[in-house]
């Protein structure tokens, strides 16, 4: 059996599938992987690489598509199930760092370090502009409720925070474990002080953060996007940062990625950007890495 890695991936799950009995794995890359496809019977994927009916129709032989990572919008599910091939991926493997970036970009946001940073290194020393605030007593609503966004409320409860959430589809047993509130959209957004997004990309909630929305928010609200670049209309954006009704935004994913120079957030320094790292440290690689060698072994 071939299968093709077509990124980068954890030594240790490239071991797990290489100890398999009569498997053929070849570890490639995003520019070089089509090439294998061709007799190949399962295909490992992490987020750069799309694979669409194009792709599929490269792969007769194919029978699973492993996606190393949470989500499977890089993969065109309609065209894989009609060509009968399988898709999995690792919900929960990388939700500890995502929770932790979240986090992050929250206290960068709450102390200007970025704009703290670079002021700093330039020779100035500008310890009264940046007067910051604490997250202790502050309202986080998180808008999703999954393996990420319950990591998200745990941490935020360790600072003192108070905890609201959004999700019509969570269950009464995860939000006791988390000790967060759970209430409708509409209150969530005029009770928030910082907003984190944890939702799947779906057709309900491409653009939810759009201007309705920005129009029930707190004034002073800090947003943190960690999930998907298409849930936030960009435009509004810009037009509630520019008005004061956003105070800061954090975002770790775009539309477009990699973004161009000319992104129209870029210019405005109270956006922090980081390249779709949330995930990308070295023990939540190891466990996906991992979790899809089994899974595919197991399939």
């Amino acid at each position: 059996m071939k299968i093709p890695v077509a990124e980068p991936m954890a030594a240790a799950g490239l071991e797990l599938l290489r100890s398999q009995p009569g498997w053929q794995v070849v570890a490639s890359n995003p520019k070089e992987y089509l090439q294998h496809l061709a007799d190949a019977d399962a295909l490992v994927v992490r987020s750069a690489v799309k694979v669409t009916s194009e792709v599929l129709a490269k792969a007769p032989r194919l029978r699973a598509i492993g996606r190393a990572g949470v989500g499977v919008d890089n993969v065109d599910i309609a065209a894989a199930t009609a060509a009968g091939v399988l898709v999995m991926n690792t919900p929960g493997g990388n939700a500890v760092a995502v929770a932790e970036h979240t986090l992050a970009l929250m206290l960068a946001m709450a102390r200007s370090i970025p704009q703290a940073s670079s002021s700093t290194k330039n020779g100035l020393w500008e310890k009264k502009k940046f007067l910051g605030s604490e997250l202790r007593g502050k309202t986080l609503g998180i808008i999703g409720l999954g393996s990420i966004g319950r990591e998200v409320a745990r941490r935020a409860r360790a600072f003192e925070m108070k905890v609201v959430a959004c999700d019509p589809y969570v269950s009464l047993r995860a939000v006791e474990d988390v000790s967060v509130q759970l209430v409708e959209m509409g209150e969530l957004y005029a009770a928030s002080d910082y907003i984190a997004l944890h939702v799947a990309l779906t057709p309900e909630t491409r653009r939810m953060i759009g201007r309705e929305a920005f129009a029930g928010m707190k004034d002073g609200v800090r947003l943190v996007n960690c999930a998907r670049g298409e849930l936030i209309d960009v435009a509004a954006l810009r037009e509630a940062i520019e008005s004061g009704k956003v105070a800061g935004a954090a975002l770790d994913v775009f539309d477009q990625e990699p973004p161009p120079s000319s992104y129209p957030l870029f210019g405005l320094d109270r956006v922090i950007a980081t390249p779709h790292i949330a995930g990308a440290t070295e023990e939540a690689q190891e466990i996906v890495g991992v979790r899809i060698a089994e899974q595919l072994a197991e399939y």
